[in-house]
């Protein structure tokens, strides 16, 4: 009779232990104690009875046989997780979409324009799987993606949506009651804020950038009050009196509605290299969920509204 093969917690737990090459690391990324992964590891040595990795007080290292089992155990558990990501795609069904995409252009691009997906497609629902992290296809339940970067995703097609950029915006009582804001000197009056976060190395424009844009060299950001996320930024400009730097694109609602004014002209590009892209696997070009989806958002970013912002985008680099 064969041995007792182990169960799949106890093989995900070794195969990341294996791929670690530490049981520290491993243990943070399956959530259980260094010490309980080492009991794992020795409890499918013991059920094996083969020795699957050396021990010195230094490192830990996969002996031969480790190694044979490793590489077994993450393609099974790869299989296993691609399967499953399958599974969940067929009980879905036909009539659900699942979305992946960042937080600020769901909050600021999508939803407020999410009544005129519907009405265009009432046949679909639309799931969202809100992350900034980029997505497996094979192996997470993800039909489509909207991702800002370069647009180079393997085994998928990318279609650049549009580029943006970077402007000032306050709220309409600010230009009202605050002081008056003529020039970018006028500025200095404010209280300035902006996002602080670097994309594939790039740095984001922040109130220096955007200082030197307007012809101020040597502007001391030492008073600018930085965040992590442009929700905050927006938030801060509605509702605490504050100049913020926005992406033009994913304001342009707030500031036809009245709700945000562009005090200066001036924008700071973020980068040629960078856009907002639409992303999806090379195998779901023909799906009608997928090209029903496709289709809807090119006509919103190349449709009048889009190119009338992209236009004055372009003017201000």
């Amino acid at each position: 009779m064969g041995r007792m093969l182990p169960g799949t917690r106890a093989l995900r737990t070794f195969e990341a232990a294996g791929r670690h090459l530490n049981f520290t690391r491993a243990a943070d990324e399956v959530g259980l104690t260094p010490a309980a992964v080492s009991y794992q590891i020795k409890d499918i040595e013991d059920r094996l009875g083969v020795a699957l990795f050396t021990r010195t007080s230094r490192r830990v290292r996969l002996t031969p046989a480790g190694l044979v089992l490793y590489r077994a155990t993450a393609d099974a558990l790869d299989n296993l997780q691609r399967a499953a990501n399958r599974a969940r795609k067929a009980a879905r069904g036909s009539r659900q979409l699942r979305l992946s995409l960042g937080a600020r252009f769901a909050t600021y691009w999508l939803l407020p324009r999410l009544p005129q997906f519907r009405a265009a497609n009432p046949e679909l629902e639309l799931a969202f799987d809100i992350t900034d992290q980029v997505r497996d296809f094979d192996t997470d339940d993800i039909d489509i993606a909207i991702r800002f970067g370069a647009g180079t995703y393997e085994r998928t097609r990318s279609e650049r949506l549009f580029d943006t950029v970077v402007v000032p915006v306050c709220s309409p009582k600010l230009i009202e009651t605050g002081p008056g804001l003529k020039n970018p000197q006028d500025l200095f009056r404010h209280t300035l804020c902006y996002v602080d976060c670097e994309i594939d190395g790039m740095v984001w424009p922040n109130w220096r950038m955007w200082m030197a844009a307007a012809g101020i060299d040597d502007f001391d950001d030492s008073r600018c009050v930085a965040f992590s996320d442009s929700t905050h930024v927006v938030q801060s400009v509605i509702e605490g009196g504050a100049v913020g730097l926005a992406e033009l694109a994913l304001v342009a609602d707030d500031l036809a509605r009245g709700r945000l004014v562009r005090p200066f002209d001036i924008g700071v590009s973020v980068g040629r290299e960078f856009a907002y892209h639409l992303v999806y696997p090379e195998s779901s070009r023909r799906d009608p969920r997928v090209r029903a989806f496709c289709d809807w958002i090119r006509n919103e970013t190349i449709g009048r509204s889009g190119k009338d912002w992209r236009t004055r985008q372009d003017s201000n680099l």
